[in-house]
Order: structure tokens, then C-alpha cells, then sequence
């Protein structure tokens, strides 16, 4: 496994599944970020073809109109329009942007995909109305680095809204113990770390059953490597869910959009 010095990069990848010329496609949405470059990649998956549909945006550009633009692809002989606008972003310690931004994905009239909190802008810019089959979050992976502490944001729950996970450790001592919080409430406790580094429980947020896995062996007995803690959020959806967001397709048409959430916690010495 990699140590923290070679993995200075912090990194947010984003799965989602959404309906595009007529096929359900993966679009793969990754904020990376070191000490020379902070880079946004989209990655459009190309269901026949290897080389898939990519647009890379340099979010550390001085270049004032490089943070708004707009790249066509033409999917299966139709086009396919992704806008951003990154001007106004705003960002926490992660790379992925917090607000003031949007990017979109558009085709045919039709808002396929929208990341950001800018959606009457981008309705306006791309001229398209929402897509009838909404577009699912399937997957998120996320690498970061802290003393004690580690923040991330994810869409648990009946994934309208946003959650903010805190994971948090007291290492020294005898008697090491973790603890994370969702939204400011304190869900998992684990005390004797020690002998529980590795283990699984079950959370409800939103009246939905999460299960968090965690591995944090090397923490207590691989400083040398500096490998990080393993977290994992992971959640499967409730089918009147799923078809809640459906209109012509069927159970077997629309894909599984259970949720798996893996955050890398690297700890700085």
C-alpha cells in the first residue's frame, strides 16, 4: 500500500448512473488536488468502446474564463453537451467544490445530470428541462489528510439532502477509542481500539439502515508505511425508492443504485 508522502493527493470520485442516448451509462466525476494542481475530470462511459468521452477542467487556472466553458461529445450520433461554471466556487479542505458552482450534462432538450447547487442557472444556460429519469449517486471514493480528525459529505438517508460524516480518534494512551458523527450526532463508539480495529455496525439515518465498515489497523501498528484508516458508508436502496424515480422503466430497465461510500483517512504525523 502506498504511505502518506506518495499519496499527497487528495482526491473526491463520483459515480453516478445516468440515462444517456437512450442507454443507462456510467459518468465518472473525480476533484483531485496536490500542491501544484487542482484538477476536475468527467469521464462519460463509452459502452461499446474502450476510449471513453472525457473533459478535464483546471479548477487553479488564472485564466478567468477557463472556469466556465462548455465541450460536446457526440454519443451514439447524438450530442452531448457538459457546462460548467466554477468562477464563483467555494471550497472546504476537500477538493470537490462546496457551492457556487454547477456543472451539467445535457442532450436533446434534457438536463441529464447536475452537480452543484446553480440548478436555475443551469437550466437556463443549457436551455433543457430535467430529465424524466433522474440520474443516481452509485458510488463515491474520497482520499484525505488530517491529525485527528476527518470530514466528509455524502448522500445517505433518503439521499435528498447531504450528511456530514465526522470521524475522529484519541490515539495516545492506553487506550485508544474512535467515535463518528453524523450531522453533529454521535452514531459508532468504539472504545479499546486496540483489539476492535476492524469491525462493522449498523446506523439509521433518515429511518434508512446504513452499514459502516472501518479498518484501522495500520493507525496503531503500521506507522512506518503510514497506511491510512478504511472506511466504508454503505447503503442499499428500498425499491419503492428506486421506482419513486422512475417513469417508463421498468425494475429490470433501471439499474441497482445501492450506494458504497469508501473514504481513505491518511493521518499526518
Amino acid at each position: 500500500m502506498e504511505n502518506a508522502t506518495e499519496d499527497a493527493q487528495s482526491y473526491v470520485t463520483c459515480i453516478y448512473v445516468a440515462k444517456i442516448a437512450g442507454l443507462f451509462r456510467s459518468v465518472t466525476v473525480t476533484w483531485s488536488k496536490n500542491l501544484v494542481s487542482h484538477t476536475l475530470f468527467i469521464v462519460v462511459e463509452n459502452t461499446y468502446e474502450e476510449n471513453h468521452y472525457t473533459c478535464k477542467i483546471d479548477l487553479k487556472t488564472w485564466q478567468f474564463w477557463g472556469k466556465k466553458g462548455l465541450k460536446t461529445f457526440k454519443v451514439d450520433q447524438k450530442r452531448l453537451d457538459i457546462y460548467w461554471d466554477v468562477k464563483s466556487a467555494k471550497f472546504s479542505s476537500s477538493p470537490e467544490a462546496v457551492s457556487g458552482y454547477h456543472i451539467a450534462l445535457a442532450m436533446g432538450g434534457e438536463l441529464l445530470l447536475l452537480l452543484g447547487d446553480q440548478e436555475k442557472e443551469a437550466l437556463k444556460r443549457t436551455k433543457s428541462k430535467p430529465s424524466l429519469v433522474a440520474a443516481a449517486l452509485v458510488h463515491k471514493k474520497e482520499s484525505a489528510c488530517a491529525k485527528t480528525s476527518f470530514s466528509t459529505r455524502t448522500l445517505l438517508g433518503q439521499r435528498k439532502k447531504e450528511h456530514i460524516i465526522i470521524i475522529e480518534s484519541a490515539m495516545s494512551g492506553n487506550e485508544p477509542e474512535m467515535w463518528i458523527s453524523v450531522d453533529g450526532m454521535e452514531c459508532i463508539r468504539i472504545v479499546n481500539l486496540h483489539w476492535r480495529f476492524r469491525g462493522n455496525e449498523t446506523i439509521t439515518v433518515d429511518d434508512v439502515p446504513v452499514e459502516v465498515f472501518w479498518d484501522v489497523h495500520d493507525w496503531l501498528y503500521d506507522s512506518a508505511n503510514a497506511g491510512p484508516g478504511i472506511f466504508i458508508f454503505k447503503q442499499s436502496t428500498n425499491k419503492d425508492e428506486a421506482s419513486n424515480s422512475q417513469t417508463d422503466e421498468t425494475d429490470e430497465d433501471y439499474p441497482s443504485t445501492d450506494f458504497c461510500h469508501i473514504f481513505y483517512a491518511w493521518k499526518l504525523q
